[in-house]
């Protein structure tokens, strides 16, 4: 620590904000050699986020590899996050936790958890590593702006609530985005980057349940599929986005991971254009993602054969689990809306299957159409979409191009990904960029 004429306090590198990426980042910069470390935060600890997250469990990353991915970020996610994901892979980052004392184990649909299924582990690893390497950390410490200074003793400026300030050297933002606000992830980071004239993406909700305002779909409440592929189309039936993932039906519409995945387009849609923008917009729903129409078709036809010509609520379930035994069948309630959206009846026999009737069965098993009216927005959402353009960032040390000493990494950065441990990832794995950034330049 030096004082900036007898007065400031100046720092070599300062973090703000102690989640995910800020954490990782303040133990791997100061455990490869950068000896003057400050992390701040506003709240009274360490990884609030991490504790609330994955059901309390924290599905910390991916069993996928680097490349696959980042590729799931989208176009220009992927192409940014690859360098900082081969910085270090999943598998890297298990064996580091593996190394702070947090074995993992994989789980169904490519999710990391810690092998004693407690987010609290996790923290306390991040916790205990930023103590043993010697990062100064201060809680209950509010960062209000940040200035860019020209002085010899250092580049930036932190202004603190109640008055403090620190004069800083190499500045990192790590303060995410504006989910879970309890968490005291409220965007405080945004405005600072919009001061310094930075591209910026406006920030939008993602990973959120989705809004329906049909009546059929909130009165299936609480009915769930594992293995459903959904679409999201517009009015003009051109697809959106499209993921296999299980569903879940709400008092409110759709959530589970599949719908989750999808809403970040729903939610930035409606921001920028309003309700009007995504008037007409459903989700298709493919209940039976492993059976082709042909499949489908010879069920029905096969229904009919069956002995005491039961109703097709009872008779499709009989032919299909005789033959595909490992399949997942929806529920007799979402049957009866299969049926409705065809034409027929729960009470419906075989007899009603003509040929235009049985194609317009076919049609609404593999794609059963829910519309959509929004999101339920920042209060349930997991991250957020938007932030700081990637076009400003160097992908493989986050630093900020045409700023002197400052980086960004994590939510903060216009990155977000599907549920699955990769938003844990992509803050883990930019916060090693910059971390192995500000060792180089520490030591030249």
């Amino acid at each position: 620590m030096a004082m900036d004429n007898g007065t400031m306090e100046v720092r070599d590198v300062v973090i703000v904000g102690a989640g995910a990426a800020g954490s990782w980042a303040a133990w791997r910069a100061a455990g490869e050699g950068v000896e003057d470390v400050l992390l701040l935060e506003k709240t009274p600890r360490l990884g609030t986020k991490i504790l609330a997250s994955g059901g309390t469990r924290c599905n910390l990353t991916t069993t996928l590899g680097p490349d696959e991915a980042a590729d799931l970020f989208g176009t220009s996610g992927g192409r940014f996050l690859r360098r900082a994901f081969r910085i270090l892979p999943p598998q890297k980052l298990r064996e580091y936790f593996h190394e702070l004392g947090v074995p993992t184990l994989a789980a169904p649909l490519e999710k990391v958890f810690p092998q004693s299924g407690q987010a609290k582990d996790v923290r306390d690893a991040l916790l205990n590593a930023v103590h043993m390497t010697g990062v100064e950390m201060r809680l209950d410490t509010q960062v209000v702006s940040i200035v860019p200074v020209t002085d010899a003793s250092h580049s930036w400026r932190v202004e603190l609530a109640g008055g403090g300030t620190i004069g800083v050297k190499r500045l990192v933002l790590a303060t995410g985005g504006q989910s879970y606000a309890g968490t005291g992830t409220t965007g405080d980071g945004y405005p600072w980057l919009r001061k310094l004239g930075l591209g910026f993406v406006e920030p939008a909700p993602a990973l959120a349940p989705i809004k329906s305002d049909e009546k059929w779909v909130h009165e299936l409440s609480g009915n769930s599929l594992q293995d459903v592929e959904l679409r999201l189309v517009n009015a003009k039936g051109k697809e959106l986005g499209r993921r296999r993932r299980p569903l879940l039906f709400t008092h409110a519409g759709v959530s589970g991971p599949g719908a989750m995945d999808l809403s970040g387009i729903i939610a930035r849609t409606k921001q920028d254009g309003g309700a009007a923008k995504i008037a007409g917009w459903c989700l298709r729903a493919d209940l039976l993602p492993d059976v082709s129409r042909e499949e489908l078709r010879e069920v029905l036809i096969a229904v009919a054969a069956l002995p005491g010509a039961p109703l097709l609520v009872k008779g499709i379930p009989i032919v299909l689990a005789q033959r595909f035994p490992l399949l997942e069948l929806p529920s007799k309630r979402i049957l009866h809306e299969v049926f409705a959206e065809a034409g027929l009846s729960a009470r419906s026999g075989h007899q009603a299957l003509t040929k235009s009737a049985r194609h317009d069965l076919i049609e609404a098993f593999k794609g059963l159409q829910i519309p959509v009216s929004g999101t339920l927005g920042y209060d349930k959402a997991e991250v957020t979409s938007g932030g700081l353009a990637l076009r400003a960032v160097d992908p493989g040390t986050c630093r900020v191009r045409g700023q002197e000493e400052l980086w960004v990494i994590g939510e903060l950065l216009d990155v977000d990904g599907p549920i699955g441990g990769l938003n844990f990832q992509s803050a883990f794995a930019t916060g090693e960029a910059c971390a192995l950034d500000l060792a180089q330049s520490s030591s030249t």
